[in-house]
């Protein structure tokens, strides 16, 4: 369920930016399929990656992963 919401916040911050999918992986070094499984729910990004995708759209780390009061 967490893992969900996450990936629902990173396509929520990305549509807040303006970015498109490709543009969000080119920015954050990422595949653009990547980007695409992640919004979709097909996998779980790890830490490293959720690190490369909060830089990328210029947000805190701990603030893309913090879904406690948000609800998606």
């Amino acid at each position: 369920m967490i893992s969900k919401k996450i990936c629902n916040k990173v396509k929520l911050e990305r549509s807040k930016k303006g970015f498109s999918q490709e543009e969000l992986a080119f920015r954050a070094g990422v595949n653009k399929n990547t980007i695409w499984k992640i919004e979709t729910g097909q996998v779980s990004p790890n830490i490293s990656t959720l690190e490369k995708i909060a830089k990328a759209l210029d947000l805190d780390f701990l603030y893309l992963v913090d879904v406690s009061k948000v609800d998606l």
